[in-house]
């Protein structure tokens, strides 16, 4: 049952709508019982323009007298009165608690399945998945794509195996519940300009597996330098620092040598929203057995 007003602003809302109601009753006898006629002309204007009382039609007072009846009969089944709670008790907010107990009757098994059953085993089951990439499409879409294979050199793919904060279960829960928050520093000031192209032509070198290369020498150098705190020796990447692995195909802002150089200049600052308070637990697990399973839209 929600919040009914206090006793003293109960009071009040009584006062006023039984005396606005018994106003009302009072005016409308009050113009059909005085008729009209001659006597009660008062103005004319214009010669023919003439101010009378003559009453409306007659069923116009019936009506009116029904909609009275009926609002006599709501407040008297409903809450309308101050704190009088209605003969029926009903309220907006008891109605929405009766529909939860309805919806928890109905599916709480089912998502009590969900949260019990293990990743791998809701990947097996159709139905699940395709509620899953319903709450995906729902909540994810609009930045990670309706495909999940990311968007605007932004955002990224979601379909492929590399995962930039870890792909275990209490990873993507983290992720999923809590968010996270990137952060790549930029390197121009340290390097310089001729250091920053150097990188770059290494890292790419690294990503197609010639990172051991001659003409990159001079990257690798820098990279042993001023990178491996986070993204290790080999490029292999920190999932602990949100740190992505370098030596894979896997590009979140664009694996051409122009954007690779702006990563490293300018740094990078990707952000993913905190979703535990927009997602209870059964939709929060079936979005992680969606990703482990691949992401597949069904």
């Amino acid at each position: 049952m929600a919040d009914l007003p206090s006793q003293f602003w109960g009071g009040w809302i009584v006062a006023i709508t039984v005396t606005t109601f018994a106003a009302l009753v009072w005016f409308v006898i009050d113009v059909y019982r005085r008729g009209g006629g001659p006597d009660n002309e008062q103005q004319v204007w214009d010669e023919t323009l003439r101010e009378g009382a003559k009453p409306a039609p007659i069923w116009w007072f019936w009506f009116i007298l029904a909609l009275m009846s009926v609002s006599v009969i709501y407040v008297m089944l409903y809450p309308g009165l101050g704190t009088y709670r209605g003969a029926l008790e009903w309220s907006q907010g008891g109605h929405i608690e009766q529909r939860f107990a309805d919806y928890s009757a109905e599916f709480g098994p089912e998502r009590q399945r969900i949260l019990s059953q293990p990743l791998a085993a809701l990947a097996e089951d159709p139905a699940v998945m395709r509620s899953a990439w319903r709450v995906f499409n729902n909540h994810c879409a609009s930045c990670h794509g309706q495909d999940g294979e990311g968007q605007a050199r932004r955002f990224p793919d979601l379909t492929d195996a590399a995962w930039q904060w870890g792909a275990g279960e209490s990873a993507l829960e983290a992720t999923i519940r809590s968010g996270r928050q990137a952060a790549m520093p930029p390197w121009q000031a340290a390097v310089g300009e001729q250091g920053v192209a150097q990188l770059a032509d290494y890292v790419i070198a690294l990503s197609r597996g010639n990172g051991g290369d001659a003409p990159v020498a001079a990257g690798a150098t820098l990279f042993q330098q001023f990178c491996v705190a986070c993204h290790g020796a080999d490029g292999s990447g920190n999932p602990l620092m949100g740190a992505p692995a370098l030596n894979d195909t896997a590009w979140t802002y664009g694996g051409t040598r122009a954007d690779v150089m702006a990563s490293i200049a300018n740094g990078r600052n990707g952000q993913m929203p905190a979703f535990g308070a927009r997602l209870d637990d059964t939709q929060i697990r079936l979005l992680m057995a969606w990703l482990q399973a691949g992401a597949r839209v069904p």
